[in-house]
């Protein structure tokens, strides 16, 4: 089968800012639930190793909390305090050994603290004895509102905790870039603590960080400064919206453009367009998981503030994620569940797309045996079966 020789846009590298993204595929973040006390283990370093050999141009970790108080489950991981950097160092020189960006997503839980994994049923987690902090480690948000039936009531906020939020998320920041990742992603979406405070689903606070548009979009622009402030300058930030509530009063794609006018200018460089979450459901109201059923978010984003977008939800096709940048929808398209199915996904989309860098984007050893296994067996085919 001859190569194609105009380059898929799926395997044209993106410069941003210093760093140079070898291709437009993104492994997601991705919540393992095999944290120890906030620490990585030999877990992480696997899942991350597999993503980045694989051939993904950027890796994101999983959903890292800010402080202990912002984890959402038992087996949530961390970058609260300096002793939690090294073991992540070992897991970012592995993924740029294996010639990935390495990224990570600072998130903290907020509403959604304190509860059972999605494989355990979701919930609140039952009290257990033997948590040390179990008074201090309780969901919270900026309103006594919960984040669904049967999940327990947050604490309101104080203006301390605020603060102390912000705090915690410049400071994990700053870990992060001695830990040596090379982008950086604030979790502003799916009902977490940052997305809880732009919705008025969630937020019906009466000062200064609730009621209109500015004072509910004041806590995350507050972060996005103080994280930009310590996070280097040669690095991108990307900040995960989820674009519209997809429910009657809530946040709406009208009110993501107002807020990303506003993101630009304080250093974004990156929009990862996801939805909902706001009441329990990372789906919009009504809406079934179809085929890149957000794409047209990205795509809106992009098209109304000239931000650089990434596109999320249930892209699976190696031609559907190459229409998806020929379109000029995205600039990078994240994958995650079709990568746990398949890490070698890139390999396999630039076998389908007869892309010429189908074996260049893993390792040099890996490259050599897998060319000389088609030099040498010319009537080996890649696979015709597109899923």
């Amino acid at each position: 089968m001859a190569h194609s020789e105009t380059q898929n846009q799926l395997f044209s590298p993106l410069q941003l800012r210093d760093v140079v993204i070898k291709n437009r595929i993104v492994a997601a973040p991705m919540w393992q639930y095999q944290g120890r006390h906030g620490q990585v283990q030999d877990w992480h370093l696997m899942h991350l190793g597999r993503l980045a050999a694989g051939g993904s141009g950027l890796v994101f970790q999983e959903g890292t909390g800010v402080e202990r108080r912002g984890c959402g489950t038992l087996g949530d991981i961390g970058l609260w305090q300096d002793d939690m950097v090294a073991p992540l160092q070992r897991i970012v020189q592995l993924m740029r050994d294996c010639g990935t960006t390495p990224g990570i997503q600072l998130m903290h839980a907020g509403r959604k603290a304190r509860q059972l994994t999605p494989a355990q049923g979701r919930g609140p987690l039952p009290y257990q004895p033997d948590i040390a902090d179990w008074d201090a480690w309780m969901p919270m948000g900026p309103s006594a509102i919960p984040a669904g039936k049967g999940l327990e009531t947050p604490l309101p906020m104080s203006l301390q905790q605020i603060q102390q939020v912000v705090e915690a998320f410049a400071a994990a920041a700053r870990r992060a870039a001695q830990a040596g990742y090379q982008v950086l992603e604030l979790h502003a979406g799916h009902g977490y603590l940052l997305h809880s405070f732009l919705s008025p689903l969630a937020n019906q606070r009466g000062d200064a960080w609730g009621g209109s548009l500015d004072n509910r979009c004041r806590l995350l622009l507050t972060v996005v400064d103080a994280v930009r402030a310590v996070w280097p300058a040669a690095l991108p930030l990307f900040v995960r919206l989820s674009c519209t509530d997809g429910a009657p009063g809530g946040w709406t794609l009208e009110d993501s453009i107002a807020l990303v006018k506003r993101l630009l200018p304080l250093g974004v460089d990156v929009i990862d367009c996801s939805s909902g979450g706001i009441a329990g459901s990372p789906l919009r109201s009504g809406q079934s998981a179809s085929y890149g059923y957000q794409v047209e978010l990205a795509s809106a984003i992009q098209a109304a503030t000239g931000a650089r977008t990434m596109a999320v939800g249930l892209i699976v096709h190696a031609q559907q994620a190459e229409a998806i940048l020929r379109n000029g929808d995205a600039d990078l398209v994240a994958l995650a569940r079709e990568l746990i199915y398949n890490p070698n996904w890139p390999m396999d989309a630039a076998q389908k797309l007869q892309d010429a860098q189908d074996f260049q984007m893993l390792t040099k050893n890996e490259a050599f045996w897998l060319e000389r296994r088609k030099a040498t067996t010319p009537d080996l085919q890649p696979s015709t079966f597109v899923r």
